[in-house]
C-alpha cells in the first residue's frame, strides 16, 4: 500500500506527459539564447536578444551579418543559432516561428538563408532551407539540385509567420512538407524526401549568405516552437461576433377614418422590399429596384400624377358614398309629401 502511495504522484503526471505536444521552445523568452544548443558567431553582438521589435512575448532575436563574418571558416558569411534535435526518419513535427526583414535588408541576386535544417554531413546544401534571392522568399527541399516548392515577394517591415509541417524521411514516398504563411496554406501537403540517406537534420536560425554581399544584413526572429499538433503552433482564429443592431420600430397606425375594424384584413408583410431600399435613391431608379414585384401589374399611377397610391382611391370611394347618402336622404324626405298628395287626390 505504501508503495502505491509513493507511485501515485507519478501516475497523475502520466496523462499530462502523454498529451503534451510542445516538444521544444526557442522563443527567447528567457531573455537570452540559452534555449539553443550552440552559436556560430563572430561576436555576441551579432546574435542579440532584444525587446523590440517582438512578434510575441517580450523578446526576439536580432541577427546581424557583415561582410567577412565567417566564424567556422566555411563558405559564405554567417551568424546562426543551432538546435541539435537530429530527428529520426519517420518523425513528424510542426515548427512555428516568425521572421521580420527591416527596411535596410539588402537586395541581392545572391542567396541569403534565414532558416535551415542542415544535415549531419560537412558539405553540400541543406535538405530544407528558407532563403531570399532578389527580394523573393523561397523554400527549397532537396539541396542544390532540389525543388523550390514555394516563392513569395519579400515584404519589409512586417512579420512573416511560418508554420512548417514536416515528416522527416529520405524516402520521397514517405516524407512530406506542408507550409502555412501568415495563417494560410501556401504549400499543401507535398510528398518529397526531406532527409539525405543515412543522415539526420538539425535546425539553424539566423542569417547565412553569399560572401560577395557587401551591405550589412539584419533580420529578426521570434516565437520558435516545435510541437506535434497544429493547434499548439497555430490556434484557430477568433471569429468576432457582430453586435446586435437595434430593429426599427413601426410607426403607430392612424385609426380608420370610417370607424371600421381591421380585424378581417390580411396580416402585414414581414418585410417590405420598398421600405428596405436605401434612403438615397439609386441613380435612374427613383429609389426603387427595377422590376419590383410589389408595384408591377397593379395599375398604380406614378406618384407625380397628384394622387398617391394609398390615398387617392379611398377619397373617391368616400365621395361616392357621401353622394349616395345625400340622395338617399332627399328621397326619404320627398316620399311623405308624395304620399300626402296621392291621398288627397283619392279623397
Amino acid at each position: 500500500m505504501k508503495r502505491l502511495l509513493k507511485l501515485a504522484p507519478f501516475a497523475l503526471l502520466l496523462p499530462t506527459l502523454a498529451t503534451a505536444s510542445t516538444v521544444w521552445r526557442g522563443d527567447f523568452e528567457t531573455g537570452n539564447t540559452s534555449q539553443w544548443d550552440r552559436e556560430q558567431t563572430v561576436s555576441s553582438s551579432r546574435l542579440l536578444v532584444v525587446s523590440s521589435p517582438a512578434r510575441e512575448g517580450r523578446y526576439a532575436l536580432k541577427t546581424t551579418v557583415r561582410q567577412g563574418d565567417n566564424p567556422i571558416n566555411a563558405s559564405g558569411n554567417r551568424n546562426e543559432l543551432l538546435y541539435l534535435d537530429r530527428e529520426k526518419a519517420g518523425s513528424e513535427f510542426f515548427y512555428k516561428w516568425s521572421t521580420l526583414f527591416p527596411k535596410s535588408f539588402p537586395r541581392s541576386p545572391k542567396w541569403q538563408i534565414f532558416t535551415q535544417w542542415h544535415h549531419d554531413g560537412n558539405g553540400g546544401s541543406p535538405p530544407l532551407e528558407f532563403y531570399v534571392v532578389d527580394d523573393q522568399l523561397r523554400l527549397r527541399v532537396g539541396g542544390a539540385n532540389g525543388k523550390i516548392i514555394w516563392r513569395a515577394p519579400l515584404q519589409r517591415e512586417q512579420w512573416n509567420d511560418f508554420v512548417l509541417h514536416v515528416k522527416w524521411s529520405p524516402d520521397p514516398k514517405a516524407g512530406f512538407v506542408e507550409l502555412y504563411h501568415n495563417g494560410k496554406v501556401v504549400v499543401p501537403l507535398t510528398k518529397i524526401a526531406t532527409q539525405y540517406s543515412g543522415q539526420l537534420n538539425y535546425l539553424k536560425l539566423g542569417l547565412y549568405r553569399d560572401a560577395s554581399i557587401a551591405p550589412e544584413g539584419v533580420v529578426f526572429h521570434d516565437g520558435f516552437v516545435q510541437a506535434t499538433r497544429l493547434e499548439d503552433v497555430m490556434p484557430a482564429p477568433v471569429v468576432a461576433t457582430p453586435e446586435p443592431q437595434p430593429q426599427p420600430q413601426p410607426a403607430p397606425e392612424s385609426p380608420p377614418v370610417d370607424g371600421s375594424s381591421d380585424e378581417g384584413d390580411p396580416p402585414p408583410e414581414e418585410s417590405d422590399p420598398i421600405a428596405q431600399q436605401p434612403s438615397d435613391p439609386v441613380p435612374g431608379t427613383g429609389g426603387l429596384v427595377p422590376g419590383d414585384a410589389t408595384l408591377a401589374g397593379t395599375g398604380v399611377p406614378p406618384a407625380s400624377c397628384g394622387a398617391s397610391s394609398t390615398g387617392g382611391t379611398p377619397l373617391l370611394v368616400a365621395a361616392g358614398m357621401a353622394l349616395a347618402a345625400l340622395l338617399g336622404r332627399r328621397k326619404a324626405a320627398t316620399a311623405p309629401a308624395h304620399a300626402r298628395r296621392t291621398h288627397s287626390q283619392r279623397r
